[in-house]
Order: structure tokens, then C-alpha cells, then sequence
């Protein structure tokens, strides 16, 4: 018996005797790509070594674990956020005339099961079927619908308090790029973008930048789920990862002096879209106009003439007077080209809403118009149910409602 149990434990130590071996195999594969993946020949020009970036005689260079703040610093600006949001940007919306107002609507078992479980737009068909089911008219069934719709959006409160919170953002993010680049001599000269490249030391003023810059689309990526939905929702979650991707590599490979310029261009005129978007909500159109026909100035002149003329010859044509094309180099400009393509894509959405704007003086954001119109929609039938309500009073029929037609009243 006990011969037995010692033959039957025998594969189970065997078990616990691999583990350990598998652990160790894992370790070595982990710790053989963390070595392929830091190849000085990936991030650095020919004959250089990462020993060559040490710190010494009080210089200091940038270092991959200096940007592992950025995450607890984003998880903190998600906090401040939220305190934002609610005693600032709340009040403020307020001011404006903004309120919180809840898409009220009559409970209804069968029509919120259909919504649930089968589609959100019926079709015409769909609607007589549960107009019948439910004893209600199909004018009634479609009102339900679009209400239902409306009740799962984000209200303009919500839009606005985003809006502010990016605006505010945006702004310490214009005022610390000019505090820091204003007496940087790259800024002014892009030939020193590269002068001393790469034993180029850190300064304070460019790790908060990043750490600034770093933490706040790292937030912004983590919030997205929460944030508004709009029909680039794909494209933003690429312009963030790319953002993200490109300021951590430039970090790595100390791109830092150019990385700086290509964040300060980025950011000048994002904060007039998001002050443009806060008068938008607030209902001052013309306010709106104006700031949005700046920022659309700015985007123009930002991406598509400095950014590529300046920036990408920066770092595409000024390098090759210093060093040969390496891969970091290449790698670089790649996701350099990326980020002008995620311009073209903005860009095109731009010149859509400034069309509507000089044909319809008044700007919509085509990103989220098919709320916007349901929302129209909703408020239109509002108030032709008010004036049929009102015309009715006045005609004598205040008394006899079932004479109105659709049953609208009492809703």
C-alpha cells in the first residue's frame, strides 16, 4: 500500500519539479526579447552605445523608466476630471443655460424589450405590428423610438463638460509648451534640433512637458468608453496609441528636442475646437463660428504647412547632414507620416462642416449629426404638439382632447 502511494505521488513531484524549469524557460525567452528589443542598432546611430547615454558630471539622459509616471500622473488627471467637471464646468454650463434635462418617456414593456433585443430604428412594418400590439398609433410607437433613442445619448451637459475639461487642458498645455520652448535656441533654429544628436542632455522643463503631454492621452484613452461616441471613434483611439507610441519612442531614442516641436504644433489650435464646441453647446452660433473659423486657420497652417514643411524636414532632411539613415530614424518618420494622414481624415471633416457653415450659417460637428437631428427632430415635434395643444385651447376643444388627432395630448 504504501509502495503504492509512493508510485502514485511520483509524477506529481515529477509535475512540480518542471515548474520551476518552465518558469526559468519563460524567464530566459522574456529576458532574450527584453535584449533584441533594446539592440542599440534599433534605437541608436551607428557605433553608438546606450553607455554612451549614462549620466555623468551632472548631465542627465532621458531614460525608458522616466516615463513610467505618466500612468499613476494619468489616473490622477482622471480625479481632477472629475472634480472638474463637477464644480467648474457644471456651474459654468449652467451660466450658459445649460441644464441637465432627462429624455422623459412613457415605460413600455413590449416596445423596450423590441429596443433591447431587436433593433433600434424599426421599420415601417415593425412599427404597425407593435402599434397594434400596444394600442397606440404608429405616430406614437415612432416618438417612443426616437425618445429611447435620444434617453442613450450623451446630453449636451455631458458635451460640454468634456468640451471644458479639454479646453482647460489644451491651454495649460499652449502655456507650458511656449514657457518651455520660448528660450530653447531649436525652436528658433531647426538645424540645433540635431546638433550633438544624440548625446543631447535632459532638461527639467522637456520631462514635465512629456510627462504632461504623456499622461493627459493616456487619460484620454482611458476614458474613451465613457467619454462621447462619434463616428471617428476609431480614428481617435489610433491618434492617441499613435500619439502615445510616438512621444514614448521619441523619448527612448532621445528625439526629445524634436518631439517637443511636433507636441507645441499639435496643440495651438485644439484649444480653439474645444472653446468652439463649448459655445456650440452653450447656443452662441455666432461665438461659434468664430472661434471655429480661427482653429480651422490654425489646423490648416499647423498640419498641413508647418508640420510638414518645418517639422517632417526637420526630421526627414536636416538628419542626413549629421548621420546616416538608421532604423530609429526610419521608424520615426514613419509614424510621423501616420499622424499626416490622421490629418488628411480631420481635414476632411473640417472643410465638411465649414461648407455647411458658409451655406447654412451655423456649424454642426457631421461627426455626431444623426443625433443632433434626431434631437431636432424631437424638439420640432415638441412643439408642434404645443401649438396644436395651444390652437386647440383657443378653438374651444380644451375640453373634448380625444378630438385631437394621434392622441398627442396628456404625453
Amino acid at each position: 500500500m504504501h509502495g503504492g502511494l509512493e508510485e502514485s505521488a511520483g509524477p506529481f513531484h515529477l509535475e512540480k519539479k518542471r515548474r520551476p524549469a518552465c518558469f526559468l524557460i519563460l524567464f530566459q525567452m522574456f529576458q532574450t526579447l527584453k535584449e533584441w528589443f533594446w539592440l542599440e542598432r534599433f534605437w541608436l546611430p551607428p557605433k553608438m552605445k546606450w553607455s554612451d547615454l549614462d549620466d555623468h558630471n551632472g548631465l542627465v539622459f532621458a531614460k525608458p523608466y522616466h516615463l513610467y509616471m505618466t500612468i499613476p500622473c494619468a489616473f490622477l488627471l482622471l480625479v481632477i476630471r472629475y472634480f472638474f467637471e463637477k464644480f467648474v464646468a457644471t456651474p459654468l454650463a449652467k451660466t450658459f443655460g445649460i441644464k441637465e434635462t432627462v429624455q422623459k418617456i412613457i415605460p413600455n414593456a413590449t416596445l423596450e424589450n423590441f429596443f433591447n433585443h431587436s433593433t433600434r430604428h424599426p421599420s415601417q412594418t415593425d412599427i404597425y405590428g407593435l402599434a397594434k400590439k400596444c394600442h397606440l398609433t404608429e405616430r406614437q410607437v415612432e416618438r417612443w423610438f426616437r425618445r429611447r433613442r435620444i434617453q442613450d445619448k450623451p446630453s449636451r451637459m455631458k458635451k460640454f463638460q468634456e468640451a471644458c475639461w479639454r479646453f482647460a487642458f489644451y491651454l495649460v498645455l499652449n502655456i507650458a509648451g511656449a514657457a518651455f520652448l520660448y528660450d530653447k535656441p531649436w525652436a528658433y533654429d531647426l538645424w540645433e534640433v540635431w546638433n550633438g544628436y544624440p548625446k543631447q542632455p535632459l532638461l527639467p522643463s522637456q520631462y514635465w512637458y512629456y510627462t504632461l503631454e504623456m499622461s493627459f492621452y493616456f487619460s484620454l484613452l482611458f476614458s474613451l468608453s465613457s467619454d462621447v461616441k462619434r463616428k471617428d471613434f476609431l480614428a481617435h483611439v489610433i491618434h492617441h496609441l499613435a500619439a502615445i507610441s510616438l512621444m514614448s519612442f521619441s523619448w527612448c531614442a532621445n528625439y526629445i528636442r524634436s518631439g517637443t516641436l511636433v507636441m507645441f504644433v499639435h496643440d495651438v489650435a485644439d484649444i480653439w475646437l474645444e472653446s468652439a464646441k463649448m459655445f456650440s453647446y452653450a447656443g452662441w452660433n455666432q461665438t461659434c463660428n468664430c472661434l471655429f473659423f480661427i482653429f480651422s486657420l490654425l489646423f490648416f497652417v499647423s498640419r498641413f504647412i508647418v508640420f510638414p514643411f518645418w517639422i517632417l524636414y526637420c526630421t526627414l532632411v536636416i538628419p542626413m547632414h549629421y548621420l546616416k539613415p538608421f532604423f530609429s530614424y526610419v521608424f520615426l518618420n514613419l509614424q510621423l507620416v501616420l499622424l499626416q494622414g490622421l490629418h488628411l481624415y480631420w481635414g476632411y471633416f473640417i472643410l465638411k462642416m465649414l461648407r455647411r457653415c458658409i451655406f447654412t450659417k451655423e456649424i454642426q460637428d457631421v461627426r455626431s449629426e444623426d443625433e443632433d437631428e434626431e434631437e431636432e427632430e424631437e424638439e420640432k415635434e415638441e412643439e408642434a404638439s404645443k401649438s396644436k395643444e395651444r390652437d386647440s385651447l383657443k378653438n374651444g376643444l380644451g375640453a373634448n382632447r380625444h378630438l385631437v388627432p394621434n392622441g398627442q395630448h396628456g404625453r
